[in-house]
């Protein structure tokens, strides 16, 4: 008769199998009345619907790109820092593979610093092509928030090493683009394109604004990354602007009145 196998035992069984294989491997000990084991199937259980349930959303996640699947280049358009009292906009232009699947890519504001900075690498790894466009403070406040939004969406469209022949946009229709414009609400939450986007988009800022601090260290941008927090509008009202506040969003703020864009 062959020997029950330890508790210990079954639990690296378990870790070792393939996900997708789970469910067999753990009915293989259904039987096994021990306390120990019965929390190790419940574990497993509640690890494959977790599987699931992120399988079944990265696949809604697709319905745009299947839906025009006949498209050649397909690209995802987002932007971060469109809200913030200093530093650029900047907005990225993503081309995936076809069919590509990136396990827990989502709008990059519901992401973890940690995971946003992980997903990253892997987006760069696997993209057809990337391309980031950088608006800065002034030009925002010659030409506003919107326009520099569109300038920056552009930017990032351009500088593609790839011609795409659609573009997949968080809500907006940028002007001067000759290609298809497919605008979606909330599309960096139901398209993987776009989602790979706005976490390219987010973590460049998020760089760009790191940088600043070591410029202007007054201020904190490495924290609040350039948002009207607190803290930085009372930076601004103790030390004055610097050069990469936007004068059209903190107009107010030195005279000690909070901004209506913070």
């Amino acid at each position: 008769m062959e020997k029950r196998k330890s508790i210990a035992e079954i639990k690296e069984i378990l870790e070792l199998t393939e996900i997708t294989k789970l469910p067999k491997a753990a009915e293989a000990f259904s039987d096994d009345e021990r306390i120990g084991v019965q929390k190790l199937l419940k574990s497993c259980q509640k690890k494959y619907e977790l599987y699931k349930k992120e399988a079944e959303r990265l696949e809604n996640m697709l319905f745009f790109e299947r839906k025009y699947a006949n498209f050649h280049a397909i690209c995802g358009i987002d932007e971060a820092g469109r809200g913030p009292l200093a530093g650029p906009v900047v907005a990225a232009a993503v081309i995936l593979p076809k069919e590509t699947k990136i396990w827990y890519l989502n709008d990059s504001k519901q992401l973890s610093y940690k995971l946003r900075e992980e997903l990253y690498e892997e987006i760069m790894e696997k993209a057809v092509s990337v391309g980031v466009g950088v608006v800065g403070p002034e030009r925002i406040d010659e030409i506003n928030i919107l326009q520099a939004d569109y300038e920056a969406m552009r930017i990032a469209v351009n500088k593609l090493n790839q011609v795409p022949d659609i573009l997949l946009n968080d809500a907006v229709r940028i002007p001067g683009m000759p290609m298809k414009q497919v605008p979606i609400v909330k599309g960096d939450a139901k398209s993987l394109s776009i989602a790979a986007a706005s976490v390219v988009a987010k973590v460049n800022r998020d760089r760009i604004m790191e940088e600043y601090e070591k410029l202007y260290p007054k201020y904190g941008f490495a924290s609040h990354k350039g948002y009207g927090s607190k803290a930085h509008i009372e930076a601004i009202q103790k030390y004055g602007l610097c050069p990469i506040h936007r004068k059209t969003f903190v107009k107010n703020i030195e005279k000690g009145e909070e901004d209506e864009n913070g």
